[in-house]
């Protein structure tokens, strides 16, 4: 169903694109947009592995919103762990791409629950995290990506 990787050689583990996956502080979400144009925005997000999906939020009106609720289908791409091996001016790369279905939470006390659990991935105190949740959570839309297939690679740029 899915496109399988073109260079195989450059595949890295299940373990490793998860493990990406887990630690990066952002990744592109990329919808299908108005008049059927890919609209893609960074966003800040948790992976949850147990349960094999991400968690993002945003606004409850707008093109993400809008193009979510019209077309479930989505890719989500995270990249980092830039490292130098052999030769200092060319850094290895790893990434990982991510293909599945985006749903809108409803307003209920899970979905609180993530937005915490969300926030503690980016925020320094639960305090702040109160903090902010008892000012604007409420109006907050968290979105669940449940995903169908994932595929990490290793890249050296050059």
């Amino acid at each position: 169903m899915f496109r399988e990787l073109r260079r195989k050689k450059n595949a890295v583990t299940d373990e490793t694109a998860k493990e990406l996956l887990k630690n990066a502080r952002r990744g592109v979400l990329a919808v299908i947009g108005d008049m059927d144009y890919p609209y893609a925005v960074p966003v800040n997000y948790l992976y949850d592995e147990e349960n094999n999906k991400i968690y993002f939020h945003g606004a409850r009106s707008g093109h993400k919103y809008d193009s979510i609720k019209a077309n479930d289908k989505v890719c989500f791409t995270v990249y980092g762990n830039e490292i130098v091996k052999d030769e200092e001016w060319a850094p290895y790369l790893q990434s990982v791409v991510v293909f599945g279905r985006c749903h809108l939470f409803n307003n209920d006390d899970e979905s609180m629950e993530i937005l915490k659990m969300l926030a503690r991935k980016y925020y320094p105190s639960e305090d702040i995290i109160t903090d902010a949740i008892a000012s604007s959570g409420r109006a907050v839309q968290m979105f669940e990506i449940e995903i169908e297939h994932i595929c990490g690679k290793e890249v050296q740029e050059k």
